[in-house]
């Protein structure tokens, strides 16, 4: 077996649910086989960079195997190897700022003040 559907092996190595979601994954443009979208039916061979979309996030694999048939997940990570670049550490913000009740509305001032405790500043 020298290449598989790209469909078939978003769905063997659990990238995907299900078969049909995989499909529509590819449909819809969510996979990428080395930078170029990939139809449903377009083969994928070992050592191809694979990008799927994930929950709003970009993934990035590199083929190390191929399969037809969906097995279990220790199996199924012999599929890939994940080159995804870990997250950005997240910026601590401030918690939110509580005014007393029945202060009314903020006043300019105060308001840019906020703004810039909670990093929406404008300036």
């Amino acid at each position: 077996m020298e290449s598989v559907r790209i469909d078939s092996w978003v769905w063997a190595a659990r990238l995907a649910k299900t078969r049909s979601q995989a499909t529509a994954a590819c449909r819809a443009g969510h996979v990428r086989i080395n930078d170029v979208a990939a139809k449903a039916s377009q083969p994928v061979r070992v050592g191809d960079e694979v990008r799927v979309r994930l929950h709003g996030f970009d993934r990035i694999y590199r083929v190390t195997g191929l399969a037809i048939r969906r097995g279990s997940a220790a199996e199924a990570a012999k599929y890939f190897e994940d080159l995804t670049p870990p997250p950005l550490p997240r910026v601590e913000r401030p918690a939110d700022i509580i005014r007393d009740r029945g202060a009314g509305r903020p006043t300019k001032r105060e308001r840019r003040e906020i703004d810039r405790l909670r990093g929406r500043d404008t300036e």
